[in-house]
């Protein structure tokens, strides 16, 4: 926990996700002050995205799953920085992004529960 779970409409190589995964991973891990060991991020490319009846060439979603709640103030952190990285690295607007965040009451872990 946390879980970031991420759909991109572009196609990325081995090493690009690689590199994705570990940004996802340090900006969720400062902004809601989660271990990195506990983080687990999945990445889809070359997915059908679309906004407002359009497909985007360049969009995102990203669904963040997290054990208890997070404040708003820690949202807006971690979409910030989100943003930022898919605009910087990968040329994604963050008009063609959304972000949702899903708090978990119960999460198991190797055969106990959190």
């Amino acid at each position: 926990m946390p879980y970031i779970e991420t759909k991109m409409s572009i196609k990325l190589d081995a090493s690009q996700k690689d590199d994705l995964q570990k940004k996802l991973t340090d900006a969720v891990s400062v902004a809601f002050g989660k271990p990195k060991a506990y983080i687990m991020a999945d990445i889809e490319d070359e997915k059908s995205l679309y906004m407002a009846e359009r497909k985007l060439e360049k969009g995102a979603y990203i669904a963040i799953r997290l054990l208890g709640s997070a404040s708003k103030s820690a949202c807006q952190v971690a979409t910030a920085e989100i943003c930022n990285i898919l605009k910087n690295d990968y040329g994604i607007d963050g008009a063609n992004v959304y972000i949702t965040y899903h708090p978990v009451d119960l999460w198991g872990w190797n055969g106990s529960m959190f």
